[in-house]
């Protein structure tokens, strides 16, 4: 029987490899290409990937009471952003959107680091664990299971927007 360690394992695993093959052999220029929607510049591949990341490192360093790969290994300083450290992507102008250039490597190595954190703290969760009650930053009652569930939630549609953003623009 598969453990529900061994499920978000699995599930962190897949976001990993959908980040690899959507990066892969992207320019800078390539990852900051904008989909243009009835004239309003959409979200490039490059911003959804490092959003979802951002996400992840945040959302499970904030559940497991540790800090982040982003700041803790230095991220922050290799990406060198011209944004704050504590910066996520949630509610981004179309200019911040526009900061966020930075290669297929620096991503794929971001989310490497992301994802062998993210493991080493799902890898031995019990059922139990996952019924923790977190303290409220992102609401009453919610649970570990719960943010980590939604963490691969929201992980697995930004990896699918950036995929299906790389076939509409040909990439």
């Amino acid at each position: 029987m598969t453990t529900s360690a061994e499920l978000l394992t699995d599930h962190f695993g897949r976001v990993r490899e959908l980040v690899h093959d959507v990066v892969d052999g992207l320019s800078p220029d390539d990852l900051a290409r904008r989909p243009d929607s009835a004239g309003a510049p959409g979200n490039p591949i490059g911003w959804l990937v490092w959003h979802l990341l951002r996400v992840q490192d945040d959302h499970v360093a904030e559940a497991f009471g540790t800090a982040q790969v982003w700041t803790d290994d230095g991220w922050a300083d290799r990406f060198a952003l011209d944004l704050p450290d504590t910066d996520t992507g949630f509610g981004h102008t179309a200019d911040e959107v526009a900061a966020v250039r930075t290669s297929a490597e620096l991503l794929a190595g971001y989310g490497d680091a992301v994802h062998d954190r993210t493991v080493s703290l799902v890898k031995d969760v019990s059922d139990d664990d996952l019924s923790r009650i977190l303290p409220a930053t992102w609401g009453d009652g919610v649970s570990l299971g719960v943010r980590l569930v939604s963490v691969v939630g929201d992980d697995l549609q930004h990896a699918g927007q950036a995929a299906y953003l790389r076939g509409l623009l040909g990439l």
